[in-house]
């Protein structure tokens, strides 16, 4: 399975852990990261994935592939900058936001209008939206999406 883990570029040491936790959970799992291939959250699950043997992916916002983070495997350069969040989302079975701002917030809408399950870790609750789980640990996140993606 594809899962696509949104999030911040820039993030506290806490917040750079709990997504390389994600990465190491989605790699031992057998699955394969989908990420915008930056720095932040993005770099953290990459890292995580890589050191369990896990693939990892990166839709870069600029033209030169060589600007992913050290641990994409295979960057994807699209010249299109934030045009290419519903990219990042459509090409993951689920999807995993960790923090983030108002990018992963437009990438959170994009996952539920193309019916993607998604899973959030201290990230964006707006009351009246549903199809969030929200969750506390990476496990967790992985185990729903396992769960939804099987339905």
């Amino acid at each position: 399975m594809r899962i696509s883990v949104i999030g911040g570029s820039s993030v506290t040491e806490a917040e750079y852990a709990i997504a390389e936790e994600l990465g190491e959970q989605i790699g031992q799992r057998g699955h394969t990261v989908v990420c915008g291939g930056l720095d932040g959250v993005m770099e953290a699950v990459c890292k995580g994935a890589q050191q369990t043997g896990g693939q990892t992916i990166g839709i870069i916002p600029g033209k030169n592939p060589e600007t992913a983070n050290q641990y994409v495997e295979t960057a994807i350069a699209t010249g299109i900058n934030d045009a290419r969040n519903p990219v990042i989302v459509m090409n993951g079975d689920g999807v995993v936001a960790v923090d983030g701002g108002p990018g992963t917030l437009s990438e959170m809408g994009h996952a539920l209008t193309f019916g993607k399950p998604v899973a959030g870790i201290e990230t964006h609750q707006i009351d009246g939206i549903y199809g969030i789980e929200h969750v506390e640990h990476p496990a967790d996140a992985v185990d729903h999406l396992e769960n939804a993606v099987e339905q």
